[in-house]
């Protein structure tokens, strides 16, 4: 399926795509890091069973978008936007995945008024995140990229962008390189051979252009993200697996001490990975009618 290029006011273009009812209740899916619209998404017939219009786009950098330079976590506000006025879309709930559940909030605090519920689901805090431990529990691959950002652009980019191309050419590679900092419960997700296939098309996705997007979201990551969570208006919905290291535990349980209305749901046994099978009740809870 063809995204549709929308135009943003600095002449980008950003791909979008669609699923579900197209006259349904619409709810934005920020993907993860890397990723690209065509990761993990609820069945289609699910999502029309739901009466959900499902928009995901791939960040700038990723996939069929054009590169933003300098962006940070909240130029993702401004992209949401766009896309909604170019649907006609006047209110709408967004959903962000781990590397999306930033860009989700930011939603969340910069357009008030129009996004009425947020669902972040295994999501990082703030890297200036007052009180908290940002690398405690972290797996070392995780820590590495983001230390590298924190040193400077130049540092990481040569190096992710030949990881990228290896991931691009055989998608295998990303999750062979995780293997031993997977949790079993990860771990048995990601061996599910549909779950296996969907990854494979997501990154190849992902890296069809370069690896611009995911050096710009580890660098968006690793510094200021141009809101406050704790001006968040919307409803919010915290997930995490309490087992999760890739984006630990105490990420969302900050968050939740900070955003004005937020509900934490910490899931024991389970993971990173387990938010895949989330989604649809985050999408589901997010359709929710608007306050």
């Amino acid at each position: 399926m063809q995204p549709r290029l929308v135009k943003t006011g600095d002449d980008r273009t950003l791909a979008v795509q669609s699923f579900g009812n197209p006259a349904g209740r619409p709810v934005f899916l920020l993907h993860g890091t890397p990723g690209s619209r065509v990761g993990p998404t609820p069945r289609s017939t699910v999502l029309y069973n739901l009466g959900v219009h499902l928009i995901s786009f791939d960040r700038p950098g990723y996939g069929g978008s054009d590169r933003q330079r300098g962006r940070r976590v909240a130029s993702a506000a401004a992209d949401v936007q766009t896309i909604a006025d170019e649907l006609g879309l006047e209110t709408f709930a967004v959903v962000g995945r781990s590397g999306g559940a930033p860009h989700a909030l930011a939603c969340g605090a910069l357009l008030p008024g129009r996004v009425h519920r947020v669902a972040a689901l295994v999501p990082l805090a703030p890297r200036d995140a007052e009180g908290l431990d940002w690398y405690s529990g972290m797996t070392a691959s995780n820590i590495r990229d983001y230390r590298a950002a924190e040193r400077g652009h130049k540092r990481i980019a040569a190096t992710m962008a030949q990881r990228a191309r290896r991931i691009r050419d055989d998608p295998a590679t990303v999750l062979a390189g995780l293997r031993q900092e997977l949790s079993g419960n990860d771990a048995a997700v990601v061996s599910d051979a549909g779950i296996r296939r969907m990854l494979a098309r997501n990154y190849r996705e992902a890296f069809r252009q370069n690896a611009d997007g995911w050096i710009d979201d580890v660098l968006a990551f690793t510094t200021g993200w141009g809101f406050q969570v704790e001006d968040i208006t919307a409803k919010t919905w915290l997930w995490h697996g309490a087992e999760d290291m890739f984006s630990p535990v105490d990420h969302s349980r900050w968050l939740a001490s900070h955003i004005p209305d937020a509900t934490l749901f910490l899931e024991p046994g389970v993971a990173h990975f387990a938010s895949f099978r989330v989604l649809t009740a985050a999408v589901k809870w997010a359709a929710g009618a608007p306050r």
